[in-house]
């Protein structure tokens, strides 16, 4: 029946984004500075993310992205575009 095994998607989608979706919301935020989510098309909201570790001379500046309508969310350092 749909929606028994884990590898079936019909009955619900993945909580998390996936790879190439993750690539897709970086890119967009590296070329215009704002995002859709790519689940439901809602303008991601944005929050930066503060933070280092103390004493080593850099601190790193992250960005948090939210969907308002499935929840889902994107965190990335600003300088590299990676996830961590």
């Amino acid at each position: 029946m749909p929606g028994d095994s884990p590898s079936d998607d019909a009955a619900g989608e993945r909580a998390q984004y996936t790879e190439p979706e993750l690539q897709g919301i970086r890119a967009a935020w590296a070329a215009v500075g704002e995002a859709t989510c790519p689940r439901c098309g809602v303008r991601m909201q944005s929050r930066a993310i503060g933070g280092g570790s103390f004493g080593l001379g850099y601190a790193r500046r992250r960005t948090w992205l939210l969907c308002s309508r499935c929840r889902r969310s994107a965190i990335f350092d600003e300088a590299r575009g990676t996830r961590t």
